[in-house]
């Protein structure tokens, strides 16, 4: 039972560092960098990545004897676009404004090498808790990097953060090209300098 504890600990635990799928795997990229403008768009997009990732990798484990090897992909590719519509129906449902932000990005979730990548090398060879494990572990390494990213791209690009209806001014001179995409590609090679020179990855 202690070993178990243990292995389901390091499961959750690598994807935040050692692991990081953002910043060690370098996955993912592109919705990364369009969406990490915003901390509150980076948080609902964490939201709805863990989401789509925890129910696809939990299907996929509990199906994983099932699913014949010739026509895994596509079947995989299936489970996750299924969570992804029920994510993008709650959220039209709900907040349109949210929909307009995320853009094409929430539906992009369905071909994410993240999720397809932990699906096929992951979830689909090992037990529930494992997968769940995981999923948890690289939503929240997934989440680090995407809000981290986003606080000092909002903060330097807009001179403050807004979040859930509270602007927060910081800065009376901010530099807008932060909020383009080679300011993402700025901030996160910092950010990437910073971590290897701190040894946290």
């Amino acid at each position: 039972m202690a070993e178990e504890k243990s292995n389901l600990k390091w499961e959750a635990e690598k994807g935040i560092l050692r692991k990081n799928p953002i910043f060690v795997i370098m996955l993912g990229l592109c919705p990364f960098l369009a969406i990490s403008k915003s901390v509150e768009d980076a948080i609902w997009m964490t939201l709805a990545f863990g989401f789509v990732l925890l129910g696809s990798c939990l299907v996929t484990s509990l199906l994983r004897r099932l699913i014949p090897k010739n026509v895994r992909i596509p079947i995989f590719v299936v489970v996750i676009s299924s969570f992804v519509t029920i994510t993008e129906l709650i959220i039209r449902a709900y907040s349109p404004t949210l929909r307009e932000h995320l853009g094409i990005f929430l539906p992009l979730i369905t071909v994410n090498c993240i999720v397809l990548g932990r699906v096929e090398a992951f979830s689909s060879k090992r037990p529930v808790l494992e997968s769940l494990a995981d999923a948890v572990g690289m939503t929240a390494g997934f989440g680090l990097a995407i809000v981290s990213i986003s606080v000092i791209r909002e903060l330097l690009g807009s001179g403050g953060i807004s979040l859930f209806g509270h602007s927060f001014v910081l800065l009376s001179q901010p530099a807008s090209g932060f909020l383009l995409s080679p300011g993402g590609f700025l901030v996160m090679g910092g950010m990437l300098a910073l971590l290897k020179k701190l040894g946290a990855i």
